[in-house]
């Protein structure tokens, strides 16, 4: 229903129903399809502009959520969020560097190079933590700033020595976080990517609910606790990888879905986490279409509104908890 109602908004107005059909029509369910086709014009907006568009927001959203509730788990740091192992200024760096030095020749895409790079800063972290043998999660949390503050003056650099005033202004609205670039290609990999992580985290939920309590604790309840924090942390960072590389860094989203979650569904993660997912998706879907119809013809980036409403109403989650 969501992915229904959020493609219907646009500077086209289509109905419910032409866009269902026409979705039934490119699965090949056409026989059922309750109307007409529509002109090729209109079906190639439906399916070519906001369809993948919409899967691409919920697909990012899942990602991004489900990251921060697995983090602020394992860190027992509540203010923990998707970006906190260095994994989006690691994409940033792998994205100037394509489209500023080149790298790859042109055969490698931003998404790609992001990509690239965001793996490349986490594996940094792992070998700065010293893989699963870390027993403090504040080293986690410290070594994520540093690697993100490294990776962030390497892009600095990058910018300031390659970027013009028209490349820098586009890897800025990149940052920001927007889903206008979102094809078919691209959602089916990062969707992909994303669904097999987040259902692999969902094996972990036991252990991140032992890790609540603290890692000496989650052992002696027989957690293998070294084993389960590099698998999280590796799925969390390659989840968090598929999602920057294809929007951008969209702020915010992680840190306040999960604990607005958790006052309604609780903390035990068998439910938090497809509950986090699904409230994830939905959010960021209504989100971007914001972005892209309230101020039509013009875009903002998504990652601007997520911190604009974000803010506030994590104070009011702050106040709920505390209070």
């Amino acid at each position: 229903m969501t992915i229904v109602s959020a493609t219907l908004f646009g500077t086209a107005n289509i109905g419910p129903l032409d866009v269902i059909s026409t979705i039934l029509r490119h699965v090949g369910l056409g026989a059922i399809a309750p109307t007409e086709p529509l002109p090729r014009l209109l079906d190639a907006l439906i399916w070519e502009s906001r369809v993948p568009r919409v899967l691409l927001a919920g697909a990012v959203g899942m990602a991004l959520t489900v990251a921060g509730a697995v983090l602020q788990s394992v860190t027992r740091n509540p203010l923990a969020d998707p970006y906190l192992l260095g994994v989006s200024s690691g994409a940033s760096t792998g994205a100037v560097a394509v489209l500023l030095l080149g790298i790859g020749g042109g055969s490698l895409s931003l998404s790609t190079g992001a990509f690239a790079g965001a793996l490349i800063s986490f594996g940094v972290l792992l070998v700065l933590i010293g893989g699963g043998r870390v027993a403090n999660p504040a080293r986690v949390v410290l070594t994520g700033v540093l690697v993100s503050q490294f990776f962030a003056a390497i892009t600095s650099v990058i910018l300031m020595i390659n970027g013009d005033a028209n490349s820098t202004r586009g890897f800025t609205y990149w940052l920001l976080g927007s889903l206008a670039g979102a094809r078919w290609q691209l959602v089916g990999v990062t969707a992909v990517l994303i669904l097999v992580g987040v259902v692999a985290i969902q094996f972990f939920a036991p252990a991140l609910d032992a890790f609540t309590f603290g890692w000496d604790s989650a052992a002696a309840l027989g957690i293998n606790v070294r084993a389960a924090r590099v698998w999280l942390l590796v799925l969390t960072a390659a989840i968090t990888a598929a999602a920057v590389a294809a929007s951008g860094a969209i702020g915010f989203i992680g840190l306040l879905v999960p604990h607005a979650v958790r006052i309604v569904a609780g903390s035990m993660h068998r439910t938090l986490l497809p509950v986090t997912a699904l409230v994830g998706a939905v959010f960021l879907i209504w989100i971007d279409t914001f972005a892209r119809t309230a101020f039509a013809p013009n875009e903002l980036p998504v990652g601007v509104i997520t911190a604009l409403l974000g803010a506030p109403a994590f104070a009011l989650v702050l106040r709920r908890v505390n209070s």
